[in-house]
């Protein structure tokens, strides 16, 4: 599981580097992006990066993903997010501050994850509710 940090010049910036991770860089949120304070997302990201930006930020969001923090960042280099995009793995000493900030920010608006809500493919003969084929190999959304 790794904490992602994506900090950008507006809020639709923000909503297609989270599109492009969890389409392209296959990641899979396991939280809601929630609004994380921009100069506080600035300031941790010098600490992490040990030099000073060159552009501040003007919104921040961050979340979690089911993948590790090694597999994250190679995911993310693959692909190139209109958006800054940092790992912050538990060894920065901002992690604690900001994994407590995730707990009592507010939702970031207008993210909505284009994965499936249903458990598989439609079986079209059967009428009602469980028309759903449970499958863990058959997954047409992941590659």
């Amino acid at each position: 599981m790794a904490l992602i940090l994506v900090r950008g010049e507006n809020n639709s910036k923000l909503l297609n580097a989270i599109a492009d991770m969890e389409r392209h860089g296959n990641l899979n949120l396991m939280s809601k992006p929630k609004v994380i304070d921009a100069s506080f997302a600035d300031s941790l990201v010098e600490n992490i990066l040990n030099s000073k930006l060159r552009t501040k930020s003007n919104v921040a969001t961050a979340f979690f993903v089911k993948e590790d923090a090694t597999l994250s960042i190679m995911q993310i280099k693959k692909i190139h997010p209109p958006a800054h995009v940092v790992v912050v793995s538990d060894e920065y000493e901002g992690y604690d501050e900001l994994n407590s900030l995730l707990n009592t920010a507010p939702a970031f608006q207008g993210y909505h994850s284009h994965r499936a809500k249903n458990e598989g493919m439609i079986d079209y003969k059967i009428k009602g509710k469980g028309r759903h084929i449970k499958n863990e190999k058959l997954n047409s959304y992941i590659k």
